[in-house]
């Protein structure tokens, strides 16, 4: 019997997925664990694995199209078998198109406009949305909000309506750690390692958040769960817009160990290929603005997080040491925290700590 392989539910809340490429096609024969294709989550570009053997009998989700939970995408069996044809209840037509311009087509009429987007509707005809290539000042490019870009959309929105969000902003005097990152960068090299400065703030923000542990925690259901564990979110810029692995139990890890995972984590985004379970159980996020430019920024907290430090980059400032101007290695941050859970003079003195720490090399 034809075996129908359906989207399966694979949690976080993803309720569908747009099929990137097929692998194979019809009358192609499979085995078990074989890739067929890649789907597109709000989350991830994942694989997707043959359930059985078989010869692959009918697709039924073309490139580029959507798919939900629960919804058929192929259907397997033996090579001769015929896939039984079940009838489908009739929808409502819909078509979209670009126009340059439309006043009246056929026997539609329009019911609702608004600004570049234009409605019409007849009761035996099907519905015809008209999007213009224009607005009342130009021509316009349209892009679609979907995929990961439209899980940050809501993302972000689901933070701001749920976080009072306030930023605390300093500078740490690097230039111990900048000498030390130069000196253990020859030996990472050896072990193919890229080593960044990266590793060496999470340290020091493990130890901050050890003494200050609201600040590793999130809000449920009117309590305040703080987390004995210290899984480190990293921003990761790529095409289709931020995403955040996490680096899991970094407390137990050496510097080289969370260098190589990070270079792991960020390959595997930027490759579109991070693994669900990578993109879970985050409870502190550290994003590297500097990175790309910037000295300092206004984070939004990785909800249901607490907090996120956004890092600068480091530059040289003179200042006054002892009556003398130095010439000093700095590297400014800013920390977003949410204010139903801790205050301003909590997270400056949180962020006093991580100064320490990651100015005198303690961890």
């Amino acid at each position: 019997m034809a075996y129908e392989f359906k989207f399966p539910d694979v949690g976080e809340g993803i309720q569908e997925g747009e099929i990137v490429k097929w692998l194979i096609k019809k009358g192609d024969k499979v085995k078990e664990d074989q890739i067929l294709g890649q789907i597109e989550t709000d989350k991830a570009v994942v694989d997707m694995p043959s359930p059985k053997n078989g010869t692959i009998l009918e697709i039924k989700v073309k490139e580029g199209e959507k798919v939900r939970v629960g919804e058929v995408m192929v259907v397997i069996g033996d090579k001769n078998e015929k896939v039984s044809k079940k009838e489908e209840p009739k929808k409502g037509q819909a078509v979209v198109g670009n126009l340059e311009e439309a006043k009246e087509i056929g026997a539609f009429k329009f019911i609702k406009k608004e600004s570049s987007q234009v409605q019409v509707k007849s009761e035996s005809k099907p519905q015809l949305l008209v999007k213009k290539k224009y607005d009342l000042y130009g021509y316009i490019e349209r892009i679609p909000m979907k995929g990961i870009r439209k899980a940050t959309s809501d993302k972000m929105s689901q933070a701001n309506l749920n976080v009072a969000h306030v930023t605390h902003m300093d500078e740490a005097v690097v230039d111990k750690l900048v000498e030390l990152r130069n000196k253990e960068k020859l030996n990472a090299e050896k072990k193919k390692i890229k080593l960044t400065f990266l590793p060496y703030v999470i340290k020091s923000i493990i130890k901050s958040l050890k003494e200050f542990p609201l600040m590793n925690s999130i809000i449920e259901e009117n309590e305040i769960i703080i987390k004995k564990y210290y899984n480190i979110g990293i921003a990761v810029d790529s095409e289709d817009g931020l995403i955040v692995p996490v680096v899991k139990g970094a407390e137990q890890k050496d510097i080289l160990t969370i260098a190589k995972e990070i270079e792991r984590l960020a390959d595997d985004v930027k490759k579109r290929k991070i693994n669900l379970m990578d993109l879970r159980g985050g409870s502190f996020t550290i994003t590297n603005v500097g990175s790309i430019g910037g000295l300092f920024a206004t984070p939004i907290v990785n909800y249901p997080e607490t907090s996120i430090i956004a890092l600068g980059k480091i530059y040289q400032k003179p200042i006054v040491i002892n009556n003398k101007i130095e010439i000093k290695n700095i590297l400014p941050y800013s920390i977003t925290f949410d204010h139903r859970v801790v205050d301003g003079a909590y997270v400056a003195r949180f962020s006093n700590k991580f100064k320490e720490y990651l100015e005198n090399l303690k961890w």
